[in-house]
């Protein structure tokens, strides 16, 4: 939804009223631009919803000067002298620790919550502003599971994309993975669940395969679209990674090595291409990682740049 100060304003001003945030249900004093604002979905619960309204509010809170500072931490009841169960009752706390009556005090709350909510405002533009824009489109969400304990490995690959221009008919989509053997994309089988028809591949590099897919139908300026697909081939190299050629916000990476779980495995994030390369007893930077008892890893990653490598690479001691 299209956010504006004015209706934060409105719905702080209701929230405040009765036990505030620790009012129940919590659910039915919350608006869609409080919602928005402090990211709160359908399916968070009381706690949680309580909790993101917390971590939103308080900082905005404690950046104010301190005789509003007070109004405010009383009014939302988030100081535990004024968890009162009327707002009225919170005001007057207010007003005593401030010397000042409580005219005063609704006052200094409503000029409070104007300044908070021009503040939530700007805050969550920005996080909702693309660190690495596009001209073209974008991944909103990758999530890969691969999965080395079969005969030949396989990758799930699920992608939600947003398109950034209008008349996106083909994705350009590209993989980055160590195939074995010397037929080039040939040696990788990649079948389409959902989302569009395989247009072309070709080898963009020894480890890269660059992908066409075509879409249903042309995407429009800020339409989302999801794509599922299947890889296999036989790995060439003790690695995954994914080099996106466009931003991608989060990339989610589930590793399955089974019963056969490698001496050491290390996180890739934010490295050149060719130090992700498995390269005889260089070392990759990175944290090591433990496999959990089904012999499993999982990193996640956000704010990919567009040409860095992100993901796992695996192998004995000492490489």
């Amino acid at each position: 939804m299209d956010l504006s100060a004015a209706d934060v304003v409105g719905e702080l001003k209701a929230l405040r009223k009765g036990r505030a945030i620790f009012t129940t249900p919590l659910a039915d004093r919350i608006g869609p631009a409080l919602r928005t604002t402090c990211g709160i979905s359908e399916a968070d619960g009381t706690v949680e919803m309580r909790r993101k309204l917390l971590d939103r509010l308080r900082p905005l809170v404690e950046s104010l000067p301190d005789d509003l500072k007070i109004a405010l931490r009383a009014a939302f009841a988030l100081d535990e002298r004024a968890r009162k169960p009327f707002y009225q009752e919170r005001v007057h706390w207010a007003a005593s620790t401030l010397d000042r009556d409580d005219r005063t005090v609704r006052r200094r709350i409503d000029e409070g919550i104007e300044q908070i909510a021009a503040m939530a405002v700007a805050t969550r533009e920005a996080e909702l502003r693309p660190r690495y824009p596009s001209r073209s489109w974008h991944t909103e969400e990758l999530r890969v599971t691969l999965a080395l304990d079969q005969p030949v490995p396989e990758a799930f690959e699920f992608r939600r994309v947003i398109a950034d221009a209008d008349e996106i008919a083909v994705l350009d989509l590209a993989l980055t993975l160590p195939v074995s053997g010397e037929s080039g994309p040939g040696d990788l089988a990649v079948d389409v669940f959902h989302g569009g028809v395989l247009a072309g591949r070709v080898m963009e590099s020894s480890d890269r395969v660059g992908l066409a897919l075509r879409l249903p139908e042309p995407l429009r300026r800020g339409a989302r679209h999801e794509i599922g697909l299947r890889f296999r081939a036989h790995l060439g190299g003790p690695r995954y990674v994914c080099v996106p050629r466009h931003p991608c916000d989060l990339f989610d990476l589930h590793v399955r090595f089974g019963a056969r779980v490698p001496e050491r495995i290390v996180r890739l994030e934010k490295v050149f291409q060719s130090d992700a390369a498995d390269a005889g007893t260089r070392r990759p930077r990175g944290a090591e990682l433990a496999a959990d008892d089904a012999g499993e890893v999982h990193v996640r990653f956000r704010d990919l740049a567009p040409g860095f490598a992100y993901g796992v690479r695996w192998g004995r001691t000492g490489q």
